[in-house]
């Protein structure tokens, strides 16, 4: 017979609501009842203190630019000259040392309260472009690491073909690059589902897919009913070549070669016409936010008010991991858009919560999780209401206190499956998590 292990929830944000004294259920991995109204941990029960949510989903991540932390943040430059740094960090990767790296940095995920990640996958092949003895060896070595961090991976796995609209790939480019999108597919064949792994697809941007090739990609996406992610009008400089190209922004060339759809996500969404966010919205387009990068990198304020209104779901990243933070992500969308708009109360906390779960983990292709209900999966983060800065107000507001004040340092626990792998802030498979991240990154320079 399965074993039910139950949680016991100080309190439980059960969408909209924070409950008190919530007892969950769990058997092989899922929640299999929800009892409230329960105001002391039952016999045996595992003791949440704080607020439980369900398991964070990080919808956009490239795992090697965590090594560029602090190192871009010397003098000054655009989104270009960052990229030249960053091609820099890829030139010197291998499976191993990836593994290495990502690893740490997943771990440092699991320790924000993510449980969840969607990894936009685009450095294949050795340098120069060969492919490794396994064409799918760096791949593979993103889905080892966060099996040992404990948390799920959609693996999108990117056709990157191109340096720019007629252009062929650079030198550092070339690790990303399978030549054809039908070589692509070809090489993506291989990835296969497993426990705690989706693989998914991606279109690295209208720049890097020639546009007659953008329907095999769509295509392959819709034969494995699998997400497909694209990056989407992030620079102004991609809008004007697109128009220059094609006679038509990215968005408009995406739609008119079938990549847009439910199961699709356009990654930043930043630059669009009101046309762009028509589109998007009446196709159920998603919106995969990242604001700290987007912030970083100077890139602008998307209109993600905007696209909601129109039908598309928003979602949440970490990206180029700057910071390594959901609910500063969360925060940071509503005060990018009070920023923009000179108003406040773009959304509740419920509503960035959403975008940080439910909908988070939908764009991943995981719609059984990302909520706190019978029959999802037993995935949470606990957040403390006790630390400096959510200490104060009332466990009614938590859900504020934890978007608005809270932030990755106050996560407390992280459960994925039912099982423990953040426990009182220690990461039980990698305890030392700070000195598995500086050998990973020291081993790169």
């Amino acid at each position: 017979m399965p074993v039910t292990t139950t949680y016991w929830a100080e309190h439980a944000w059960l969408d909209p609501v924070v409950e008190p004294g919530v007892a969950l259920d769990v058997t092989g991995g899922r929640i299999t009842a929800v009892r409230t109204g329960t105001p002391t941990p039952p016999p045996g029960a595992m003791v949440l203190r704080g607020l439980t949510l369900p398991g964070l989903a990080n919808a956009h991540s490239h795992a090697f630019h965590r090594a560029l932390r602090s190192t871009v943040q010397v003098g000054s430059g655009t989104f270009w000259t960052w990229r030249e740094v960053m091609y820099q960090v890829a030139a010197q990767l291998t499976p191993d040392t990836y593994f290495a790296l990502a690893r740490a940095v997943y771990t440092e995920m699991a320790l924000a309260g993510i449980t969840s990640v969607g990894e936009f996958h685009y450095l294949h092949h050795a340098p120069g472009g060969r492919p490794y003895a396994d064409p799918n060896a760096m791949g593979e070595a993103l889905i080892a690491a966060a099996g040992e961090a404990g948390i799920r991976i959609t693996l999108l796995d990117t056709a990157y073909l191109s340096a720019g609209f007629g252009e062929r790939p650079t030198t550092h480019q070339l690790r990303f690059s399978d030549g054809t999108a039908d070589a692509w597919a070809e090489r993506a064949d291989a990835l296969k589902d497993r426990e705690g792994v989706r693989i998914g697809a991606a279109i690295h941007s209208v720049r890097a897919v020639p546009a007659e090739q953008l329907a095999t990609v769509a295509d392959w996406a819709a034969r494995r009913q699998a997400p497909l992610h694209v990056h989407l009008s992030e620079q102004t400089g991609e809008n004007a070549a697109c128009q220059a190209a094609h006679g038509r922004t990215p968005t408009r060339l995406l739609a008119d070669h079938g990549v847009l759809g439910p199961r699709t996500t356009g990654v930043h969404n930043t630059h669009l016409t009101d046309e762009d966010i028509r589109l998007l919205g009446s196709s159920a387009t998603g919106t995969c936010m990242c604001p700290t990068t987007e912030r970083d990198l100077a890139d602008g304020i998307g209109p993600a008010a905007a696209l909601q209104r129109a039908g598309s779901p928003l979602s949440l990243g970490s990206d180029s991991h700057a910071v390594i933070d959901l609910l500063e992500e969360a925060r940071a969308m509503e005060l990018d858009e009070r920023l923009r708009t000179r108003t406040r109360g773009h959304w509740t906390a419920a509503a960035l919560l959403r975008a940080a779960t439910t909908d988070g983990h939908a764009a991943l292709g995981w719609p059984e999780a990302g909520r706190l209900e019978p029959g999802a999966l037993a995935d949470f983060a606990v957040i403390a209401l006790d630390t400096v800065r959510t200490a104060g107000p009332p466990p009614r507001l938590a859900a504020e206190t934890a978007v608005f004040a809270g932030s990755a340092a106050d996560v407390r626990h992280t459960v994925v499956g039912g099982r423990q792998v953040v426990r009182d802030g220690v990461h039980r498979q990698v305890p030392d998590a700070a000195r598995a991240l500086s050998d990973a990154i020291a081993a790169l320079h």
